[in-house]
């Protein structure tokens, strides 16, 4: 998926004695996710789809239906701010798979936006199966797929009986128990800026997950004006707005990793709005002058459940 993960267990001395075969588990499951939804690999699920030139079902995988489903709610929730058929606009930008910056013409993105839209991508679960009613369409799973991947990492870990541990990819986290102090895990929130690492916020969570979207990482500039990989499904071009940083609280990291790219296309106000109507749990960072302003719509003492 083109990112790091890392894995915190606190195990038992029996649990240690496996562990080598626990991670061969864990890396296998990777591959197979990588193998069924990157758009890095040449021949995997998602990059064969968007090389169908057909109007016929295309078969895939469960976990990637599933997936996709989730996506296409999603999609609809939010009247389209999240939409998995933006890929090329996002590769139009530079920001896809090829990773070459780029300014493209206003008439570059009109063609691109006829070949994006949830609407013209269909999901069956059972069979599971993909279609396209638009030859064109391409899909990327970026924003919704490495949640996906760290609830699966966490239901192998609770099926070999482990209560306390943490799993990050990419920055999409899920976390159960306790840390080796005995303490709920704690999870720092960066400052929204590229040449710092540093946290300015801390939550104690356990038995929840969380993702987090901002603008501060992955961006060019170009004479003077700030282009961010958030790409608008709309507008066919960056966001804009003051949302510097969002991070979504739920009990799936799957559901919180689009939730949060969601929030991040709609902006601060609309983004609110639509969290008080889906009742989610959020922290906002939004730029304000040459700082920033914290707003949450949660009570820090109830995210230990």
């Amino acid at each position: 998926m083109g990112t790091q993960y890392h894995i915190v267990l606190i195990t038992s001395d029996n649990q240690l004695a496996n562990i080598d075969n626990l991670k061969k588990n864990i890396e296998d499951l990777l591959q197979q996710l990588n193998q069924e939804m990157s758009t890095y690999i040449p021949t995997s699920e998602i990059s064969l789809f968007n090389q169908y030139k057909q109007r016929n079902w295309f078969p895939v995988s469960t976990d990637f239906a599933q997936v996709v489903s989730s996506a296409q709610n999603i999609s609809k929730l939010s009247n389209g701010a999240f939409d998995i058929t933006v890929a090329p606009l996002i590769d139009l930008w530079g920001f896809g798979a090829k990773n070459q910056l780029s300014l493209p013409t206003q008439k570059q993105i009109t063609n691109a936006l006829q070949n994006i839209g949830y609407q013209q991508l269909e999901v069956r679960i059972s069979p599971p199966a993909l279609k396209k009613s638009n030859l064109n369409l391409h899909i990327d799973l970026s924003a919704i797929a490495k949640g996906f991947a760290v609830d699966k990492i966490s239901e192998l870990l609770n099926k070999n009986k482990y209560s306390n541990y943490l799993v990050e990819i990419g920055g999409e986290i899920r976390d159960r128990g306790l840390n080796l102090k005995g303490k709920p895990w704690k999870i720092g929130i960066e400052i929204p800026e590229k040449k710092t690492s540093k946290t300015n916020q801390t939550l104690l969570t356990s038995n929840i997950a969380l993702a987090t979207s901002g603008d501060y990482r992955n961006y060019f500039i170009k004479d003077g004006i700030r282009f961010s990989h958030t790409i608008n499904p709309t507008s066919g071009k960056p966001i804009t707005h003051k949302l510097a940083s969002i991070t979504v609280l739920h009990e799936s990291t799957m559901m919180a990793d689009a939730y949060a790219t969601a929030i991040m296309v709609l902006g601060d106000k609309k983004g609110k709005l639509f969290a008080k109507a889906n009742q989610l749990k959020i922290n906002m960072i939004i730029r304000k002058g040459s700082g920033f302003l914290v707003w949450k719509n949660f009570n820090e003492e109830k995210l230990i459940y």
